[in-house]
C-alpha cells in the first residue's frame, strides 16, 4: 500500500464519517447505531447515561471497535475501519472540547443548561480514532435481528382495517 493510498483511505474514512448521521459501532458486543459528531480526526461519542443512547458493549479505554459508516443519501455501508477507543476523563481537557462539539449536535436533550454536568456525572463520553488501515467491506448484508427492547409493540392489525381502507381509497375517486 502506498503513502497516497493511506492518504486517500483516512480521507474517505474523515468525509464518510463526517457527512453521515449515525454510525454503527461494534465493540464486544453487537454493532449499535450511534449519533457522533466529527472532531480533529476522531468519531466523538456520548452515551451510557440516564437519556442518552446506550453505547455498544466492549468500548473500554485501550480497546478498539470496529466503525461502519453508511451513506447519508442511501443508507448503504461506504466504508469500515477499526478505531482506537478512549474514554475522555470528566472536565479534562479534551473532554471539555468533546463536550462543546457534541453539545451543539445534541438534538431534544430534556436539560440542555445542565447537559453537561449530567454527562460528566452519569455518561461516558469516547473518542474512536481511525487506525492506519480501513477494514474490507463484506458481501454479504449482515443484517441482524434487531435488539431487544420494551418499545416495540407488534399487535396483528384488526379484521376491519383492510375494508376501511379500500373504501376511503373508493371514496376518493
Amino acid at each position: 500500500m502506498t503513502a497516497a493510498d493511506v492518504s486517500l483511505g483516512r480521507a474517505l474514512v474523515e468525509e464518510a464519517t463526517k457527512k453521515s448521521g449515525l454510525i454503527w459501532v461494534r465493540g464486544s458486543g453487537p454493532a449499535r447505531a450511534l449519533w457522533h459528531v466529527w472532531h480533529e480526526g476522531a468519531a466523538l461519542l456520548v452515551g451510557d447515561g440516564p437519556g442518552e443512547q446506550p453505547l455498544s458493549a466492549g468500548l473500554d479505554a485501550g480497546g478498539t471497535a470496529e466503525v461502519t459508516v453508511r451513506s447519508k443519501d442511501k443508507g448503504g455501508r461506504l466504508v469500515a475501519w477499526t478505531a482506537a477507543v478512549a474514554v475522555l476523563e470528566p472536565h479534562s481537557q479534551e473532554w471539555e472540547a468533546a463536550v462543546a462539539e457534541l453539545r451543539g449536535k445534541r438534538l431534544n436533550a430534556p436539560d440542555a443548561e445542565r447537559m453537561t454536568e449530567r454527562w460528566a456525572r452519569e455518561c461516558r463520553v469516547l473518542r474512536l480514532t481511525p487506525g492506519a488501515s480501513r477494514t474490507e467491506l463484506p458481501e454479504t448484508s449482515l443484517a441482524a435481528a434487531p435488539l431487544p427492547t420494551g418499545a416495540t409493540t407488534r399487535h396483528p392489525a384488526p379484521a376491519a382495517l383492510p375494508r376501511l381502507l379500500l373504501k376511503r381509497r373508493g371514496k376518493k375517486r
